[in-house]
Formats: structure tokens, C-alpha cells, sequence
């Protein structure tokens, strides 16, 4: 991939990419619904009262009803224990008309999270964690994709940046996004490096990539010495930083915006790469927010979708 020699990153523009995928879906449940009577439908469970899970869950809530999904909550108190929840499960699972089951993580202490998700219809997995379709998706086959890794790839995608041949390094090992997303880009044709906490010269690793995948968790983790003049940064961290001292360090000149959202909310979002160093070495560059995020929910929508079909006509 050859060097892009410019003044300042190209950011690439995850929420305009999120909503081409939605008018895509939107498109697709009327015609499920035209053609075959189909109407999609996306049970979401929050268990517990954590506000920034009940945000994410209500945005998705919100969404799959703007784009003609059936919507169904169920809210559970931070008492339910895991053979309550795994009852609900069991009860949606036998239900015909749900094609898509989210359980909002993390769950309370005490639930245990790997059952819950084990117990999930692999066919109903719309976030893509089950060992099913993980196991399929190691293995190349069709399965309902995790969201974030599937609305990473499909952003490099829409923006024409080749994926074949190219030197992608993963940082993070999770199995939310490092490890699977690291599986797509060997799908297709990445020669793909994975680091993580324990890796030794960071720096060293990351400055080969083409394209550099950071999700740690971590503040700007990257700095602009771990960047390869013009590569590809996707900065999937998400963090809260509520101090006015490191949000000019972050920003620099562009300090002044995120400092007034400080002080209007009490906390900025930050991403796991130094925005104001990568912007000045990186060809594209995923903002925070805007970037990564609203592809998140992109993707599950388009997975509810293909959950329906393939479950509804298969079998008709």
C-alpha cells in the first residue's frame, strides 16, 4: 500500500457509512415484508439499571424501530439470576416471530455471561458471539458476523482501501473485536499481526501496518511513533476522559470543542490512538466518536435482517 503524503489524516466517516447501511436495511425489511409478509424482529434483554447499557440498549431499540423492525424490550430488575434469564431465553428461542436475541453485556455479578450467550439460538445470535457461529466464522462459513469487526471491515470497504496483500495489525485480543476481526482480515487475504499487553516493542510491530486496528481500552495507547506514514489507523476505543489537562494534550489546536463538551457534560470520548499525533501521520483515520461506533448498530441491524431470512424462507 503506498505512502499517502498529506497534511492532515483523512477521517473516515463511520456514522455517513452506518446510515447507507441502514437505508440498505430499511430496504430490505420492506421488501421481506412486500414479498413474503416477513416483518423482523429484534428482542433486546437489559438486566440491571447501568445508564450507559440502557443507553446503548435504547439506541438500539430506537433504531430497529426507525428502520421497521418489530422491537421488543424486556427490562429485568439486577436481581435476575442466571436460571430467570436463561428461562427468557429459552422462551424466545421457541418463539417463531423473534428472529434476533441481544442480551446487553456486562451483565450483573453473579450472572454468568458464558451461559447466558451459549444459550442463545445460534440462528437468533444477532451479536455474533456464540461459539456456533464464531466456529463458523473461523471456518469461513456463513454465520451472523460480530457487529463491530463486520462494520470495520465493510467501512475499509466503502472507502476502496484494499484489504488483500495488505499488512494489517490487530491490537487487542478480545474475543468482541481483536480475535474475530483479525480472523475476517485473514479471510481476505490480510497478512495479519495480532499484539496485545504482553508484546514486547510495540512500536516496532504496529509502524509495519498498512492498516493499524486498535482496540485496548486504553487512552491513546497509539502514539504517532506506532504509525507507518500513511496507514490505515481504526481506533475502536471508546473511553471517557474528564480531565481538561489531558484533552489539550490529546488535541492539541482542536482542544477548544472538546473542552467545552467537558465542560457542558462532564467528560469528552477518547479514542485508544493520540488523536492530534495520528492525524499528522496516518493517509485515513477513524474519528472518536463517529467512527467505529455507529457501525456497531449498523451491523446488527443487518443482522437481524439476515437472521430472518435465512431462519423464516429456509424453512418455508
Amino acid at each position: 500500500m503506498a505512502e499517502r503524503r498529506q497534511e492532515r489524516a483523512t477521517l473516515l466517516d463511520g456514522a455517513r457509512v452506518a446510515e447507507e447501511i441502514k437505508a440498505e436495511v430499511r430496504e430490505e425489511v420492506a421488501r421481506l415484508e412486500r414479498e413474503h409478509g416477513i416483518i423482523p424482529c429484534l428482542v433486546t434483554v437489559l438486566v440491571g439499571d447501568d445508564p450507559a447499557s440502557a443507553v446503548y440498549v435504547r439506541n438500539k431499540v430506537n433504531t430497529s424501530i426507525a428502520l421497521g423492525l418489530r422491537s421488543e424490550h424486556h427490562a429485568l430488575p439486577h436481581e435476575t439470576s442466571t436460571e430467570q434469564l436463561l428461562a427468557l431465553i429459552a422462551q424466545l428461542n421457541a418463539r417463531a416471530d423473534v428472529d434476533g436475541i441481544l442480551v446487553q453485556l456486562p451483565l450483573p455479578k453473579g450472572v454468568d455471561a458464558m451461559r447466558i450467550l451459549e444459550a442463545i439460538d445460534p440462528a437468533k445470535d444477532v451479536d455474533g458471539f456464540h461459539p456456533v457461529n464464531v466456529g463458523r466464522m473461523m471456518l469461513g462459513q456463513t454465520a451472523l458476523p460480530p457487529c463491530t469487526p463486520a462494520g470495520i471491515i465493510e467501512l475499509l470497504d466503502r472507502y476502496g482501501i484494499a484489504i488483500g496483500g495488505a499488512h494489517a495489525c490487530v491490537v487487542g485480543r478480545s474475543n468482541i473485536v481483536g480475535r474475530p476481526v483479525a480472523q475476517l482480515l485473514l479471510q481476505r487475504d490480510a497478512t495479519v499481526t495480532i499484539c496485545h499487553s504482553r508484546t514486547r516493542d510495540l512500536a516496532a510491530l504496529t509502524r509495519q501496518a498498512d492498516i493499524l486496528i486498535v482496540a485496548t481500552g486504553r487512552v491513546a495507547l497509539i502514539r504517532g511513533e506506532h504509525i507507518k506514514p500513511g496507514a490505515v489507523v481504526i481506533d475502536v476505543g471508546t473511553n471517557r476522559v474528564t480531565d481538561e489537562e489531558t484533552i489539550r494534550a490529546l488535541f492539541g489546536e482542536r482542544a477548544e470543542e472538546r473542552v467545552n463538551a467537558l465542560r457542558r457534560r462532564g467528560y469528552t470520548l477518547v479514542g485508544d490512538v493520540h488523536p492530534a499525533e495520528a492525524e499528522k501521520v496516518a493517509g485515513y483515520l477513524t474519528p472518536v466518536p463517529g467512527g467505529v461506533g455507529p457501525l456497531t448498530v449498523a451491523m446488527l441491524m443487518r443482522n437481524t435482517v439476515m437472521a430472518a431470512r435465512q431462519r423464516r424462507l429456509r424453512s418455508n
